[in-house]
């Protein structure tokens, strides 16, 4: 490591006494220049050429930045990852210059008064143009990209996006030293290097690591992780930190069957405890601690509507299992590679204010019966700079009815057999502006006429007028076989996960729908949903798991 930064000092102070050359380069698209860029800046002379950028030049304060250097004598690269703690992550590739292939033009022009020629080449099917000169003696260029044709001035790729200099001038050195003085620069292969830069681009809060949600009577007992409905839910306390107003946060899920081979519905969620009482209450002491909804059909559902003293767990993320990925991979059929795992990850941006510098229990439910149950890992995801979709500064739990304590005597959702389906009163304090209703649905009864095989149409009621009506049907289950390796198959030919569902497929997520309910007054309010649930048979019975989170401007 000593040896790499006495020679990385050693090569700077060379340039000292070769003609260096600072190249500014700045990106346009279809001739427009971009207004909130970072110029790249190229440092080159016959023995060296450095790649980074304006801002780097100015601070190194905002981690983590690259650096690029080529050693001219042998084409060496050095790609230098600069990270957090002062360490510096440094990947030497001898080969990447004698890989690139161009085909050279007789095209001739212009550029800041040297004469450039033309070199076409295709990188991930995008066409590249690149111009260089030779007029300067050095070599170098924005990019990797033909470092040894000549100094580049201009790169295009699919004819519209240029990065080009816009200034030459000669320097007396590169100014490089403190950029590196005092790292820890470690040597690694190419997949680490670009695993951890890639990592240090955003922040990562690790919840849970491999974590098993089964079905039992002894609780696994452990001071951070707590186990409710006999351990088909995981909790655990989670600070998150200051999330901007554009950032983009993702939640990230990985599952894989310990023994059980069926598919289950499952969700990510928090627990808001801004009032009295909280979904934790009935996790402590019962569901029957917590307020109910009753619609009139005969059964009491419990904690599944906001009420002016409490407020439903706020569903992150639905996902379904798959039946049986990697525990029953053994099962063979031709030509079916198994997935050893799944992978869920979805946007949940639209509660970052919620989220923000704030502490929230945080869970994972998978309904199953079986005691070796079912391997999980979560984290979320925050990167900075992302689109802001949806600008809303509010975020109001209405309700939930997944019955995510079913182990413990919460009621299913079979409310939707009345008329009045699911009611939910709320009272806004202010005006809310673009109001909008972040809806998830999935209906449920796995067998011929059950609601999970039957289309049946969500309607939502805002202050007793229809505002959205929609039938939630998933066509594309069929695409998921390889999730699914303990799927049944039928002498039809198809196999059970191939099958349409009400809204999810075994092996993903149930995206939320955006209902618009325009500008919403100060007082009180009512969301209703109707749903056309069907009849009872024998012991068999359909249900909806619905989850309702309003957003908006105040």
């Amino acid at each position: 490591m000593k040896k790499l930064f006495v020679f990385l000092l050693l090569s700077i102070a060379q340039i000292l006494y070769a003609q260096n050359y600072k190249i500014t380069y700045k990106t346009f698209f279809e001739g427009k220049e971009n207004e909130k860029q970072d110029p790249t800046i190229v440092f080159t002379n016959d023995k060296e050429t450095f790649i980074l950028s304006d801002q780097i030049l100015k601070t190194t304060k905002d981690i983590p930045f690259e650096i690029q250097k080529i050693n001219r004598t042998d084409n060496r690269i050095n790609q230098f990852a600069f990270l957090l703690n002062n360490a510096v992550s440094d990947y030497e590739n001898k080969e990447i210059l004698a890989k690139q292939k161009f085909e050279l033009k007789s095209d001739i022009k212009k550029i800041l008064g040297y004469t450039c020629k033309k070199a076409v080449t295709s990188i991930n099917s995008n066409t590249m143009d690149i111009w260089y000169t030779t007029d300067l003696k050095v070599k170098g260029g924005p990019s990797l990209l033909g470092q040894d044709l000549g100094l580049v001035l201009e790169i295009t790729r699919n004819g519209n996006t240029t990065t080009k200099a816009t200034e030459i001038s000669k320097v007396k050195n590169f100014s490089l030293e403190k950029i590196f003085d005092q790292k820890k620069i470690a040597p690694t292969d190419e997949l680490t290097y670009k695993d951890l830069l890639w990592k240090s681009r955003f922040t990562t809060i690790s919840t849970f690591e491999n974590e098993t949600i089964n079905f039992t009577s002894d609780l696994k007992k452990d001071k951070k992780i707590l186990r409710f409905a006999k351990g088909t839910l995981i909790l655990k306390k989670v600070k998150y930190p200051k999330i901007e107003a554009n950032a983009n946060v993702f939640v990230e899920l990985t599952e894989q069957s310990a023994g059980d081979a069926y598919d289950r519905t499952g969700s990510v969620f928090i627990i808001p405890q801004n009032k009295e009482k909280s979904f934790f209450d009935a996790l402590q002491n019962g569901v029957k601690t917590i307020p109910s909804f009753d619609n009139g059909n005969g059964k009491t559902y419990q904690g599944v509507v906001a009420t002016e003293n409490y407020e439903p767990p706020l569903e992150l993320m639905r996902f379904f299992t798959p039946f049986g990925i990697q525990q029953f991979n053994h099962l063979k059929l031709k030509d079916k590679n198994w997935h050893d795992k799944v992978y869920y990850r979805q946007d949940i941006s639209d509660f970052k204010e919620i989220l923000s510098e704030k502490e929230f229990w945080t869970g994972v439910f998978i309904g199953n019966y079986n005691k070796n149950g079912h391997k999980v890992s979560l984290e979320m995801t925050i990167h900075k700079d992302g689109l802001d979709v949806f600008r809303n500064n509010t975020v109001t739990p209405l309700f939930n009815t997944l019955n995510i304590m079913e182990m413990e005597g919460q009621e299913y959702a079979t409310m939707f057999n009345s008329p009045k389906g699911l009611i939910t009163d709320f009272t806004l304090k202010k005006d809310l502006k673009n109001a909008k209703l972040r809806y998830i649905t999935t209906g449920h009864g796995g067998w011929e006429n059950g609601d999970e095989f039957l289309p049946k149409e969500n309607t939502i009621l805002v202050d007793g007028k229809e505002v959205f009506s929609f039938v939630p049907w998933r066509t594309d289950c069929g695409s998921y076989r390889l999730y699914n390796p303990a799927s049944g198959n039928f002498a039809n030919g198809l196999s059970s996960s191939d099958y349409s569902r009400s809204n999810w497929c075994p092996g993903t997520t149930t995206n939320p729908i955006y209902i618009s309910l325009g500008d919403l007054k100060a007082g009180n309010h009512q969301i209703q949903i109707l749903i056309p649930q069907g009849e009872k048979e024998g012991n068999s019975f359909s249900s909806w798991n619905v989850s309702g989170v309003l957003l908006g401007e105040e």
